[in-house]
């Protein structure tokens, strides 16, 4: 049978819509001026969880993802956050991110000094707390150095915090770190319970603070006496190796409890500081990092590096900066400190 007629052109022909919808596409995004901001917590196998609202009545953690829009884009822990979606945060819904807001600071690290591929850890952080125990395992300076580094790049004030104090004395670790001028705190197991965890407190409050360090410093249960609210497992050091196990597998941001006599509602109530734990690691790689930022930790000795020849490393025979301290304008221990960090970089002496 037939369906036109003998005369028939394309004008009489009907055409189906497509399977998908006769609707074209389009490359322009809705912009989600609705969109709520957020603080990412964690990030465990493709899963974000967020704090909305926070320090309000309604404040509520919410798990969501990552919207196709982002692309490769990658969310770390401290990341702010733009969600739509399902943001009652009950139990099995899910909502999206739909944009990463500007860092304000990014600290970095890679596998070891031949990877090329940078690793963010966390975002927008104010300090990093170095986490070393004076023994059971031992101190490992080098390790320390290039933590400093990392810190000093990412804008980051870095805080020693030393455990294990009933083990060994921390004075001989400290004096080799006085000329970098780096607070510093000292504690141990047997007091966290009492006003050990306050000491340490008063290093972080109003602050977001990362805790790094290798594996069976007490890193985690340094974290366990802060915020006695959450629990993370820790472990032991092997007797054999003298290196400690992982138990924290990814990066948890805990909000600190209000100082003692803190008013309800008040900024120190709402606002008592942030400690990210992070898991612990037995490598620090710094192939990311420009070894000529590293100087912009020493204001007394940036003015002298005027003089140095181009691309100087500041640790050789034509470096102007043996001048500049030999005509007293910076202390000679301040020009080792900053050689001794640069030559953290190698990686024959991280341990």
């Amino acid at each position: 049978m037939r369906r036109y007629g003998k005369d028939a052109d394309e004008d009489d022909i009907r055409n189906r819509p497509a399977r998908g919808g006769s609707r074209p596409r389009t490359r322009t995004r809705p912009k989600h001026e609705d969109a709520a901001g957020a603080m990412v917590l964690t990030v465990d196998r493709g899963r974000v969880t967020c704090l909305v609202e926070a320090g309000t009545k309604r404040e509520r953690e919410v798990v969501a993802m990552k919207a196709r829009e982002l692309g490769r884009k990658g969310v770390v822990v401290g990341d702010t956050v733009n969600l739509v979606g399902d943001l009652s945060g009950e139990p099995d819904t899910l909502a999206r991110i739909v944009r990463v807001e500007e860092r304000s600071s990014v600290l970095r690290r890679t596998a070891d000094d031949d990877d090329p591929y940078e690793r963010i850890v966390v975002a927008n952080a104010d300090q990093l707390a170095i986490v070393i125990a004076l023994a059971d395992p031992e101190p490992r300076p080098r390790l320390i150095d290039r933590c400093l580094v990392a810190a000093y790049d990412a804008g980051m004030e870095p805080l020693l915090v030393l455990t294990k104090s009933d083990l060994s004395p921390a004075e001989p670790l400290l004096e080799s770190y006085a000329p970098l001028g780096i607070q510093y705190v000292v504690t141990r197991r047997d007091v966290l319970a009492t006003d050990g965890a306050e000491a340490v407190r008063e290093h972080l409050r109003g602050l977001s603070t990362v805790f790094i360090g290798h594996s069976g410093v007490g890193k985690t249960t340094l974290v366990n006496a802060l915020v006695p609210a959450h629990q993370r497992t820790t472990g032991h050091v092997n007797a054999v190796t003298g290196r400690g196990r992982h138990t924290t597998v990814s990066a948890l941001a805990l909000r600190l409890p209000p100082p003692p006599g803190a008013k309800p509602g008040s900024k120190k109530a709402l606002d008592p500081g942030w400690v990210i734990d992070t898991p612990g690691f037995r490598s620090f790689g710094l192939s990311h990092i420009d070894p000529s930022r590293v100087i912009l930790a020493f204001p007394d000795l940036e003015p002298g590096t005027a003089d140095c020849p181009r691309a100087c490393s500041h640790d050789e025979p034509d470096c102007a900066l043996d001048a500049w301290v030999a005509d007293g304008h910076a202390d000679p221990a301040r020009l080792y400190s900053l050689r001794r960090l640069l030559s953290s970089r190698d990686p024959r002496e991280e341990d």
